[in-house]
């Protein structure tokens, strides 16, 4: 078997020996594995993170196709976050990956013992689960860092990484700050990567989608369908991974 010293090399030879030792023991929890979750988690495998847990409720669908780094054709129908755990051991198979087909809510939020992770993730689309996960890890000792909505932009260009309180011009965290707000606000700064740009959907919903919605897990927590570009929420992705690689580079220095 490849030894991990061989796999990262490159990232060694960059970012340096106490770098790649603090990754390997850092433990990381992703919340959702989808078009912005599932390409942070590869690219944390990929930067030497060795400690991932991934939690999403769903299965493959082929409307997944367009942006989800698991979905293809082969993959409809099977389980998220074990399609998932199976690619990126074959990036990393030293690596302690957990997949948790499970739904973050209110009644389960202590089921998944946040305080005992270095960074939790969050890339949920439940409105109300979303806030209630923000409000929590704000109170946790580990670093928390969450994605707005990637849908209906095209532009990385208009990407961005601001504080919670100070992201302009994205729907989704105008409606979760008047939510937080009235249950109370949060503790700390959190960061948050999102778009000032956007786009209406041109097309129609699909009859694949209504199949979808009554079908599948979807409920009427979630944000409703929009459309979604391949590129722009793995952007999402990949910059909260690099969040997660300076935040462990500054402890290293």
């Amino acid at each position: 078997m490849i030894n991990q010293k061989e796999i990262f090399q490159r990232t060694r030879l960059l970012m340096g020996d106490r770098y790649l030792d603090l990754a390997a023991q850092k433990r990381v929890i992703i919340f959702g594995v989808g078009g912005v979750g599932s390409w942070c988690a590869e690219m944390l495998i990929r930067s030497g993170i060795s400690h991932l847990t991934l939690v999403d409720s769903d299965r493959v669908a082929v409307t997944n196709i367009n942006r989800q780094l698991m979905a293809t054709v082969k993959t409809v129908g099977q389980v998220k976050v074990d399609v998932l755990k199976e690619r990126l051991l074959e990036i990393n198979p030293h690596a302690e990956i957990v997949s948790l087909q499970a739904v973050y809510s209110p009644e389960t939020a202590s089921s998944f013992k946040l305080e005992s992770y270095d960074f939790i993730i969050d890339a949920i689309d439940s409105l109300s689960n979303k806030a209630h996960l923000i409000r929590l890890a704000a109170q946790m000792p580990g670093v928390f860092f969450s994605s707005m909505g990637a849908a209906l932009k095209i532009d990385p260009s208009c990407i961005r990484v601001d504080e919670f309180w100070k992201v302009k011009g994205c729907p989704l965290a105008a409606a979760l700050r008047t939510r937080i707000k009235k249950l109370g606000g949060i503790e700390k700064k959190i960061l948050c990567v999102y778009s000032n740009e956007v786009r209406e959907n041109k097309g129609e919903k699909s009859f694949l989608e209504e199949q979808q919605d009554s079908v599948s897990q979807w409920d009427a927590k979630k944000a409703r369908i929009n459309g979604t570009m391949s590129y722009l929420p793995a952007i999402f992705g990949m910059t909260l991974a690099c969040l997660v690689v300076k935040e462990i580079d500054n402890c290293s220095q």
